[in-house]
């Protein structure tokens, strides 16, 4: 059941745990040894807790994702994995990973274990709760990116990167809301209750308030946060952003074939080149200005 597991586990979504790397970034200390090596291993405790987040999830919903066109494939709804192997698994991780992370700093350790209630919180209840459901969502990156500060014992990390996060988080939670309605069409409701509560017309308004809310917020930490070169020269990030936004609202809606973050940054190339092209302009005007 090993391959099962990993399934379970969902190593494509770990990407989502790289937003523990902003701070390293954005607090130019990517190259110290120090804050790297305990970023990265912070890293990996969080790849670990989200992997338990999912096979409790999994094991909440498996009789829903039974009826679900694409998650009744997955190694619980389909038999591949017995219950009783994930819900070992799901005590088991945290057993090791949580006082792993408050050996690294009890800070960590704290926002670690903060992530996991909240995320369990969301599997039992707060999933059902319209907006409540996606405000949940986005809070789980913002302690992705609060998660990574005391690692690298962050002195120039602004604010108002957490309120870039929180907008941008709540986009691409949009967005997959989104893209399941019109996946599901009208089995939505059965595959995910909450579903039933949204439409499409009213997430593409939440979207549209989100989207400027994200430009503004990251337009304006590049000329007014402190520390940031003199010449303002991080503005000329701004393009990059813009273009993956607008990039990704192509995809869910003239291509249709996205929704979930993970797997829009995995197959679409030109995504990937902004993303890519934006990092290496951050690394270029706060390392070498």
């Amino acid at each position: 059941m090993l391959i099962p597991l990993i399934k379970t586990l969902r190593p494509k979504q770990w990407t989502k745990n790289g937003f523990i790397f902003v701070p390293l970034l954005f607090d130019v200390k990517l190259f110290r040894v120090d804050p790297l090596s305990r970023t990265l291993v912070g890293f990996v405790v969080l790849c670990l807790i989200s992997g338990t987040v999912y096979l409790i999830n999994d094991l909440i919903d498996i009789e829903k994702d039974r009826q679900h066109p694409t998650k009744r494939n997955r190694p619980l709804p389909s038999g591949q994995l017995s219950k009783s192997v994930a819900l070992a698994v799901a005590f088991l991780i945290p057993a090791i990973a949580l006082p792993l992370s408050f050996f690294l700093d009890v800070t960590f350790g704290l926002i670690v274990t903060g992530y996991l209630v909240l995320q369990i919180a969301y599997s039992l209840w707060l999933k059902n709760q319209v907006i409540i459901d996606v405000m949940v969502i986005a809070a789980g990156f913002v302690l992705r990116v609060a998660a990574g500060v005391p690692l690298v014992y962050a002195e120039r990390f602004s604010p108002w990167l957490y309120v870039f996060t929180t907008l941008l988080a709540l986009f691409m939670a949009l967005g997959k809301r989104r893209q399941e309605i019109v996946l599901l069409k009208s089995e939505a409701s059965n595959a995910r209750a909450i579903l039933d509560h949204y439409s499409l017309p009213f997430l593409d308004e939440m979207m549209a308030v989100v989207t400027a809310g994200t430009v503004m917020t990251y337009a304006l930490y590049t000329f007014s946060a402190p520390n940031l070169p003199k010449n303002h020269t991080m503005m000329l990030t701004i393009p990059f952003v813009i273009y993956g936004i607008f990039r990704y609202l192509y995809v869910i809606h003239i291509q249709g074939n996205g929704g979930a973050p993970d797997e829009v940054v995995l197959t679409d190339r030109p995504l990937q080149v902004s993303v890519a092209l934006f990092g290496l302009s951050v690394v270029a005007i706060l390392y070498l200005s």
